[in-house]
């Protein structure tokens, strides 16, 4: 469409004029963009329970669990058609979602995903507009695909991940 091929046309002036250092303030941003939401993350203390809710008592289609060491994290997909919902339950001690159970013993909302199209570019975007990025690197998540998550403060009280799509 015309304004793919604008954005196409703006991101490589962008880089050429980024690459000769000028005129790059003018230049509007299209170097990636988000895509659909991906899944809401739920923290669950009791995965068992949780899967037979979605998966007995609501009729959907649950995946396997599935450890993530170094998310320190148990998973559970959730399918919902048009987008997922992500149970996580604490594995290790230092698990982000042991610690997010300890403030909520019932359990909770703990993310949100949506996926870019090209998640170094959203980086280096997000760093130079002073939004947080909770690791320096991504990490590969869930999906086996490259993520990073945003600090809660810089997006209104949510945790954002986003996801390489």
């Amino acid at each position: 469409s015309g304004l793919l091929a604008r954005c196409q046309t703006s991101a490589l002036l962008r880089r050429t004029l980024l690459s000769s250092n000028s005129f790059s303030q003018n230049i509007p941003s299209c170097l990636w963009k988000l895509g659909r939401l991906n899944h809401v993350a739920i923290a669950v203390p009791d995965l068992e329970k949780a899967q037979s809710l979605y998966k007995d008592v609501l009729g959907a289609q649950v995946s396997e669990t599935v450890a993530l060491p170094e998310h320190g994290v148990y998973t559970v997909f959730v399918e919902l058609g048009n987008t997922k919902l992500e149970l996580l339950h604490p594995l290790g001690e230092k698990s982000p979602i042991a610690s997010f159970l300890q403030k909520n013993k019932t359990g909770g909302m703990h993310h949100i995903c949506i996926e870019v199209d090209d998640i170094k570019a959203a980086m280096a975007e997000l760093k130079k507009k002073k939004i947080q990025i909770l690791s320096e690197e991504p990490k590969i998540g869930a999906h086996g695909k490259p993520v990073i998550f945003l600090h809660p403060k810089d997006c209104h009280g949510v945790l954002v991940e986003l996801e390489q799509a």
